[in-house]
Formats: structure tokens, sequence, C-alpha cells
């Protein structure tokens, strides 16, 4: 009977051993990667539903307001601002922003105390939260 030390057996019971050994120092698979809680990317999910849901889709309640994304902010807060279509210049009518990690959202404006407001609010927290699409 050869025994495991014998030389026909030792290269391959190296091999098995090899194998397992490595396969036992592998780490374990990673999460699945979740939508970025950092100021900068809930800004970005915030901006890219508010510009396609709002604004590209014609919706009737912000026909006489345009998007001013601001997220390149030095300061630390990324945000966008809601303004009159015809004066951009104005005061926004409503200011989204976030700052930190994880992200801490405010939102403000008169715009926000009309009965869009409730609305936005509602879509606001949904794009903050990874969430897609219009309601």
């Amino acid at each position: 009977m050869p025994s495991i030390f014998s030389g026909r057996l030792i290269g391959p019971a190296c091999t098995v051993f090899a194998v397992a050994f490595l396969a036992s120092c592998q780490s374990p698979r990673p999460p699945a990667p979740t939508a970025s809680s950092a100021a900068l990317p809930t800004m970005e999910r915030v901006a890219l539903g508010a510009n396609s849901c709002w604004f590209k889709s014609g919706d009737a309640a912000f026909k006489n307001y345009r998007l001013a994304p601001e997220l390149n902010s030095f300061s630390g807060r990324p945000r966008i601002l809601i303004v009159p279509r015809k004066s951009p210049e104005a005061r926004p009518l409503a200011v989204v922003q976030a700052e930190g990690q994880p992200a801490r959202l405010q939102a403000f404006g008169p715009l926000m105390n009309e009965p869009v407001g409730t609305r936005m609010s509602a879509d606001i927290r949904r794009w903050a939260a990874g969430g897609q699409g219009c309601n």
C-alpha cells in the first residue's frame, strides 16, 4: 500500500492541500454596493431625479421654474436651486442642500410652503435614499 509520502502521491496531495488552503484564505464576498450616503452622491441623485421628473418631463407644477444645480461646492454643501424660469439670477424659490457623511439634507424656501412642497419633500427623501423614478 503506497503511503502519502511516496513519490507518486506527494504532488497531488500538495496540490489538494494548496487549493484548500487558498480557498480558506479568501475573504467573503463584499456586500452588494448600496447608494452612497455622503453629501455629494446624495445630491447628485436628487439633482438627477428633480431634473428628470420635475423639469424634463414637462410637469405643469414646475413649468415656471428651472433647476440650477450647484454640486461643486467648496463649502462641503452641494445643493440645487429652483429659480424662476425667466429670471435665473433671482433669489431661489427653493434650496435643497446636503452636508456630511451620512448626508443631512435640508430643503427650504417659499416654494416648499406651497402645495407642491409636500410632493417635493417626498421626492427628495426618496431620491436621497437611493430610490428612482417619478411619482
